[in-house]
């Protein structure tokens, strides 16, 4: 045990000064976009682009590609929420029925198969299979941030608990921990829209 905790701890003093300000910038972005911030997007771009430095050289080609994409989700996201559908308050945002994200469902894990069997085939990519699921429904989880849909906050539960052994895994101890803090801001964020979202119809009903 003392060994493990030892072990833990060099981990952490030899964490790059990268790592963690793109650790910190990524707990912004999700705070901010639990209180629909426009400004959680510039945190989201900048934690990426360091992001995009670092899973490049710890081969993990798929995240590399997410993370240079969330740069261009993130200017995506501060555009819908400034002027696009994403300007109405979360809570006046009708939700998709089960059947569209059934489809949706089949159509994202088919399509993370068949990257991950490329890579598997024709790559030296580790962890292809986490790799390419994470990846393919992060983007879906993403777009649906910047369409301010509430289910969006659904798959990020799976989708960070897998993180937090992916990226453990790969050495990135500090990384593995923010996703464990990305839970419980999960969690958070699915309150604080809740309870406006509450607020709303209890205005309404009394107005």
């Amino acid at each position: 045990m003392t060994d493990m905790l030892q072990s833990l701890v060099d981990q952490i003093l030899a964490t790059s000064w990268l790592e963690w300000t793109a650790v910190v910038l990524a707990v912004a972005y999700l705070v901010l976009a639990a209180h629909q911030s426009l400004w959680c997007w510039l945190a989201a771009a900048v934690s990426c682009s360091i992001y995009t430095y670092l899973m490049w050289h710890a081969q993990l080609f798929m995240e590399t590609v997410l993370q240079l994409i969330y740069v261009l989700l993130a200017a995506y996201g501060w555009w819908q929420w400034r002027y696009g559908a994403g300007q109405a308050d979360a809570q006046q945002v009708p939700e998709r029925s089960f059947a569209w994200h059934l489809r949706w469902f089949i159509l994202l894990a088919t399509s993370a198969a068949v990257i991950a069997l490329v890579l598997e085939r024709y790559t030296t990519a580790d962890a292809v299979w986490l790799d390419s699921y994470t990846t393919v429904f992060s983007l879906f989880a993403t777009w649906l941030l910047t369409r301010k849909q509430f289910s969006n906050w659904w798959y990020w539960l799976v989708i960070d608990g897998v993180y937090v052994y992916l990226y453990a895994s790969k050495g990135f101890v500090i990384t593995g921990a923010l996703y464990f803090v990305y839970l419980i801001l999960v969690v958070y964020a699915m309150y604080q829209w809740q309870t406006e979202r509450t607020e709303q119809r209890q205005c309404s009903s009394s107005g």
